[in-house]
């Protein structure tokens, strides 16, 4: 995808946005949304999966067919929404949220504001909405609108609760070469600012389930997730796997401003993991 500035401090600057303005999203900004949709090789994940992604525009939450989309009360003022569609399985759901995140990433570039909601939304409402295949459902979906610039006490409340604005630090999600030994910025080299940009990503209740580890020849950065037990809860799918395909996200495009050429591959190098919880997920190599 293009970007008109700078994605890595677009990364570093976005923040999910629960009220918005009434003032209706721009004809330039929805053609320039729907282009994005509608180009096929953006809709293309890390391993060659493709993925689906609707937008819906509504006036105080209806839909043009005349379909209440629910929120419970977490979202105001929308202008329109994004809603993915996927297959419930580990890497569907991986991909999905790495194309979907980089949809996230081109209308935050507009101005435009997003938040990414996965156990928030009703989804009978929106399946009303949206066509699903056999084997589809929706993982998550997206209000858009433009910010407004006085949040409510309910949105400043909400990312107190979930401590939006307060990350772990690299002692707790990366290391070196093994499980054992946290990486230390100094020691990551050229991968500092992609894994940074990992641990600044937006996550499910901001559990930033993501841990990496530089290789000993520091030519692969090898990503897992340590699962919250339990955090999907009766919602029938693994959310957390939404945030593995953000952090992928997020780790290439600053990987590509940075021009570090590289590649995703499923080749698990089998080291010991950190507990039962913790799952290998991919690995990027450099090329």
């Amino acid at each position: 995808m293009n970007f008109t500035k700078s994605p890595i401090e677009t990364m570093r600057g976005r923040q999910s946005v629960r009220t918005y303005d009434t003032q209706n999203l721009s004809e330039s900004d929805i053609g320039k949304i729907t282009a994005y949709i509608n180009e096929e090789k953006n809709l293309i994940g890390p391993f060659g999966g493709k993925g689906r992604i609707d937008f819906v525009r509504v006036n105080k939450n209806v839909t043009d067919k005349g379909i209440k989309l629910g929120t419970y009360g977490f979202i105001k003022n929308p202008n329109a929404y994004l809603v993915g569609i996927s297959a419930n399985d580990k890497y569907s759901l991986v991909e999905y949220a790495y194309i979907f995140h980089q949809l996230i990433l081109y209308a935050t570039q507009l101005g435009i504001g997003t938040c990414w909601m996965g156990g928030t939304f009703n989804r009978n409402s929106f399946e009303k909405e949206i066509q699903l295949e056999e084997k589809q459902f929706i993982p998550c979906v997206s209000p858009l609108g433009y910010p407004k610039e006085k949040q409510r006490v309910f949105d400043k409340a909400l990312r107190y609760v979930v401590k939006a604005d307060n990350k772990k630090g690299w002692d707790r999600l990366f290391y070196d070469s093994t499980f054992k030994v946290p990486l230390a910025k100094e020691q990551a080299g050229p991968f500092k600012i992609p894994i940074e940009m990992v641990r600044l990503g937006p996550s499910a209740s901001n559990k930033q389930p993501w841990r990496i580890i530089l290789s000993e020849d520091r030519q692969a950065c090898h990503l897992y997730i340590e699962q919250t037990p339990n955090y999907s809860g009766n919602l029938n799918y693994n959310m957390q796997l939404l945030d593995m395909g953000i952090a992928m996200c997020q780790f290439e495009i600053a990987c590509r401003e940075l021009k570090l050429a590289g590649k995703w591959q499923v080749a698990d190098p089998n080291l010991e993991v950190l507990n039962e919880h913790t799952d290998y997920i991919a690995s990027w190599k450099m090329t």
